[in-house]
């Protein structure tokens, strides 16, 4: 029961920050601290100025000017308002987690706030008729998030007819995707991870210009491609590494193929003929 507990504290938490800053327009700077207040949002109300900015990768006033931009007076003022609509307990003891093992409870914390936002399963439903009604279907992802375009784009293929992998930027990415426009598409699905290449910022707005509609697995609500999308589908990443891990956009991926597998009608008959393709072509080692 406690886990429990534990667990939808942290998520309502979690809820409470971003409906917090929903609405205010906040600087790449000011979406970092908010993105890491959100994924420490059990720390949050406890957090100093100069705690906060550390783990946000960010200077002092910066926080500073953060809580100001929230019309509050000053952090200070942030974090008692924090304490006050949530008061709970910081843990203390316990045994002290290496930094490896810091870094998986930070993305088992990542995967139970998407369980808590996937609790309302409808904008992810909403992008899987999206994406399988769109023939051809571009799927893009550059730099850090290629390797979340890939996978998703090696799955559907199994289901979908006609999948096209923009995973190369340069200047043949918009003649690519007018051509997916030209071919019949109607949607581009985005796999968008930290740090944002501006090639993302600048194709999901030729997309759109050419009548696209965009939807976006980012990392968060206040990902600098935000803006630039559709139907954004936020998947915290973890950051306690050198570099980051992503889980939960991976697992975000995995749904939304599941949410699109239910919107094409022939999807099981296409993964039983390729099953029986690969049992006669010995592809697989049982």
């Amino acid at each position: 029961m406690s886990g429990t507990s534990g667990t939808s504290g942290t998520s309502s938490a979690s809820t409470r920050l971003q409906k917090l800053f929903e609405g205010h327009r906040l600087t790449p700077t000011q979406r970092r601290i908010a993105h890491c207040m959100v994924r420490r949002a059990a720390d949050a109300p406890f957090l100093s100025s100069v705690e906060l900015a550390e783990l946000a990768g960010v200077s002092q006033p910066s926080v500073t000017r953060f809580a100001v931009a929230l019309g509050f007076d000053g952090y200070p003022a942030l974090r008692r308002h924090l304490r006050e609509v949530a008061p709970t307990e910081r843990k203390e003891g316990g045994e002290a987690l290496n930094e490896y093992q810091q870094a998986v409870q930070a993305e088992i914390e990542n995967l139970r706030h998407l369980a808590a936002v996937l609790a309302d399963p409808e904008p992810v439903e909403r992008a899987g008729r999206l994406l399988a009604a769109s023939r051809p279907l571009p799927v893009l992802g550059l730099r850090a998030a290629a390797a979340q375009a890939r996978g998703f784009a090696y799955f559907a293929a199994k289901v979908h007819p006609d999948v096209r992998l923009l995973d190369e930027g340069g200047t043949v990415l918009a003649d690519r995707i007018d051509a997916a426009v030209r071919a019949g598409a109607t949607a581009l699905l985005c796999f968008a991870l930290p740090r944002h290449p501006r090639e993302v910022v600048e194709a999901l707005d030729h997309a759109r210009g050419a009548g696209l509609t965009v939807v976006t697995v980012a990392d968060s609500a206040f990902a600098p491609v935000a803006k630039h999308s559709d139907l954004l589908l936020p998947a915290a990443v973890g950051t306690g590494l050198a570099f980051d891990t992503a889980c939960a956009p991976m697992l975000l991926g995995r749904a939304l193929l599941e949410a699109m597998c239910d919107g094409l009608p022939d999807a099981q008959a296409r993964l039983e003929e390729f099953d029986a393709q690969a049992a006669a072509r010995g592809l697989f080692v049982e």
